[in-house]
């Protein structure tokens, strides 16, 4: 009983799509009518509105961070399967046919709670990534594949949860993927 509750419960907390409320609630617009149309935190900077794309940047990582905790304190047995509901619920949302974000921002959220240096080898990556080519979409893929090959050379621990992440993230990248051979990819401004 107690698995079904963290996997429900996990889920639907990961499902809140902060994005599309944002949008709603401040600017009046549906985010899946305006850029990629992608409801996450890369999506909400491209309204014009620092604000909320910050904001569903901070709110997607909150929403990992509060039940991968509460999961790790109280029930550690399950916290890599609350982890990949938090994160399948920010994909795959019901509320929203099953179209949600890429998961990067609620990937970093879980990263953080499972192990603060695990999120600071993600950032740092993801940084670096990004400095030098401006693209988000690569900067996430390369940063989420730089975690299990540290953990498979140096830990040798977790390194299978960390894989399937990396597939994970790498699958909602298809599309940024296909855009990047092309080089038809769009470059993200943060700041």
């Amino acid at each position: 009983m107690e698995y079904s509750i963290v996997i429900i419960s996990c889920y639907l907390i990961g499902s809140i799509p902060f994005g599309l409320i944002l949008t709603r609630v401040f600017l009046k617009q549906d985010i899946r009518n305006i850029g990629s149309g992608n409801i996450g935190a890369t999506n909400a900077l491209r309204t014009g509105n620092k604000m909320i794309g910050y904001s569903t940047l901070i709110l997607d990582i909150t929403k990992a961070v509060i039940p991968v905790i509460y999961i790790k304190l109280n029930y550690s047995d399950y916290v890599f399967i609350s982890s990949l509901s938090v994160f399948l619920g920010h994909v795959f949302p019901i509320w929203l046919k099953f179209k949600g974000g890429k998961g990067v921002a609620t990937y970093v959220g879980i990263l953080l709670s499972l192990k603060l240096f695990y999120g600071f080898i993600f950032i740092g990556s993801w940084l670096i990534i990004f400095l030098i080519s401006k693209y988000s979409s690569l900067s996430s893929i390369v940063a989420s594949l730089v975690l299990p090959i540290y953990l498979l050379l140096f830990v040798k621990n977790d390194f299978i949860f960390f894989a399937i992440m990396f597939v994970l993230i790498l699958f909602t990248h298809r599309e940024n993927v296909k855009r990047l051979k092309n080089n038809k990819e769009s470059k993200t401004k943060i700041y």
